[in-house]
């Protein structure tokens, strides 16, 4: 290996335990998943996807009192 191929020694390198550090962070980003996407948000009861889609109503001035739109339309835009 030349000079360029090999690393610099770190000053703070650990042993760490492959299995420990991967339950570690599965469940931190499980638990961010969870409470960033699957739990409805305290405020209007409304997830962010179903928040997405009523944003894109309101864009496309869809009202219940109009006709009938295809959700096509609506989850496309």
């Amino acid at each position: 290996m030349s000079d360029a191929d090999t690393l610099p020694p770190a000053d703070d390198q650990r042993i760490v335990d492959l299995k420990q550090a991967l339950e570690e962070r599965y469940l931190s980003y499980a638990l961010s998943t969870i409470t960033q996407r699957a739990l409805p948000d305290a405020r209007d009861g409304l997830k962010p996807v179903h928040r997405r889609i009523l944003h894109a109503m309101r864009l496309l001035k869809l009202d219940p009192n109009q006709g009938y739109k295809k959700s096509a339309r609506i989850v496309g835009d």
